[in-house]
């Protein structure tokens, strides 16, 4: 797929809110309950996003498979406005905290737990019905400062859960990690799970994935079949480097505090909104104007 460098078309903007791992230790502006992430969403939204991907988080701070919690948030970020709603099918890791004895005594550690891949096709139940869902199209060792672990997306799920969000009428975000997630989402479509045009959210920067560098970005982007929609997702002091250069080259773009607790060196996002302005006005200075939702629903091809 030919990169369109000179294209006045809208980029949709995504503003991923809150992410499946960091909590407010990790930036205190984080919305993390029901209730902060639906004013987050509408702060986004009145700054010129088009989309909410949405984690949720349980009572105590940590990523939670609970419906009751993800049908709050849906529920009150779409009475809030009228942004797109995203949920992450990852659902996003849990650090479980333990104690090892060994012949030197007790040590202290700390793990990644995963949720099941019941729990998150799970996810399918979620009442109101939002809008997308994303997919992960490959298995891939997923490596981060609190531990390393196994992040498994078999094709046969993905099957799974793209028949029954099909079945709901929800659009579909594929997310792909490397070259080979492409031919995974190729086999989806000869299998006729997935049918075109696809809309690709090609992640960078993620260790355990392809490294966040414009080679791999035109790589990855000669993969995908003519017609898609793409994006492009990366993390901490790639992120506005390699947004901007999307939005160079024809793409839609997402940030967010999932992908970048920094709004500059030194200085911590002061909220998601702040992201949200600032790709916002670096569209229109290189001729791009953010989509509304409904300008997005009918780029997506998604139900009004």
């Amino acid at each position: 797929m030919k990169p369109n460098l000179l294209t006045d078309e809208k980029v949709i903007i995504t503003a991923a809110i809150t992410g499946g791992i960091q909590g407010k230790w990790a930036n205190p502006n984080i919305p993390i309950t029901p209730e902060e992430q639906a004013e987050d969403a509408l702060a986004c939204y009145n700054a010129g996003a088009a989309i909410c991907h949405i984690h949720v988080r349980g009572e105590d701070g940590q990523n939670t498979a609970d419906l009751n919690v993800y049908n709050k948030a849906v529920r009150l970020i779409q009475e809030k406005c009228p942004i797109i709603t995203q949920i992450g099918n990852g659902i996003g890791a849990r650090i479980a905290y333990g104690v090892k004895t060994s012949s030197k005594g007790k040590k202290y550690g700390q793990a990644v737990v995963m949720p099941t891949l019941k729990e998150r096709l799970n996810l399918l139940n979620i009442e109101p019905v939002p809008d997308m869902y994303t997919i992960n199209a490959g298995t891939f060792e997923f490596r981060t400062r609190y531990g390393n672990h196994t992040f498994e997306n078999p094709i046969d799920f993905n099957k799974k859960f793209v028949k029954k969000c099909k079945a709901k009428g929800c659009g579909i975000e594929i997310e792909v990690y490397d070259t080979g997630h492409i031919e995974n989402v190729m086999d989806l479509v000869e299998m006729r799970a997935l049918d075109p045009p696809l809309h690709f959210s090609i992640v960078l920067g993620i260790k355990g994935g392809a490294p966040a560098t414009v080679a791999n970005l035109m790589h990855l982007l000669e993969q995908i079949p003519e017609g898609s929609t793409w994006q492009v997702v990366t993390i901490g002091k790639y992120n506005l480097r390699l947004t901007t250069i999307a939005m160079c080259m024809g793409g839609n773009i997402r940030t967010g505090l999932e992908d970048t607790l920094h709004y500059a060196k030194g200085q911590p996002v002061e909220s998601n909104a702040q992201l949200v302005k600032r790709m916002v006005r670096l569209a229109k200075e290189l001729g791009r104007e953010p989509a509304t939702p409904d300008e997005a629903r009918e780029m997506l091809g998604l139900k009004k």
